[in-house]
């Protein structure tokens, strides 16, 4: 993929009407998403320009929530149990890892803890890091 080229004049175009700025305030906040929203609504027809503003705002908005608004960081059991469903996954499915019915069960019951060697292979059957089960 190429570098994305963009207009210097239409970006600051762009950038005065929507004035991003470093969000301090709820209303900053409230308001950075209007703009945001205004421009994901656009879909494919939003400009190099407007992407770049857009991905600015997201930066600035992610920033602000996470001082803010930060999201608890979810145990390991409750993350499996969340892919699980995302990828609508029953127990039985999870049996190549674990190799036992009952093993499987106690720790979607959260009666068992997830071992390292079964963090790395929850790792690699759901693509995702191995920090996410330890």
């Amino acid at each position: 993929m190429g570098v994305l080229v963009i207009d210097n004049k239409k970006y600051a175009r762009v950038l005065a009407k929507v004035l991003p700025r470093v969000i301090d305030t709820h209303h900053e906040h409230e308001r950075m998403l209007t703009e945001a929203e205004k421009l994901m609504d656009k879909g494919e027809d939003r400009t190099a320009e407007e992407d770049a503003a857009l991905d600015l705002m997201v930066r600035l908005i992610q920033d602000y929530e996470g001082q803010h608004h930060p999201l608890p960081q979810p145990s390991p059991h409750e993350m499996l149990l969340y892919l699980m469903e995302q990828r609508s996954l029953k127990q039985a499915d999870l049996l190549p890892i674990f190799k036992s019915r009952g093993y499987v069960s106690d720790v979607i019951n959260a009666k068992r803890g997830i071992s390292k060697a079964h963090a790395k292979q929850l790792a690699d059957f759901f693509k995702v890091s191995v920090n996410l089960f330890i």
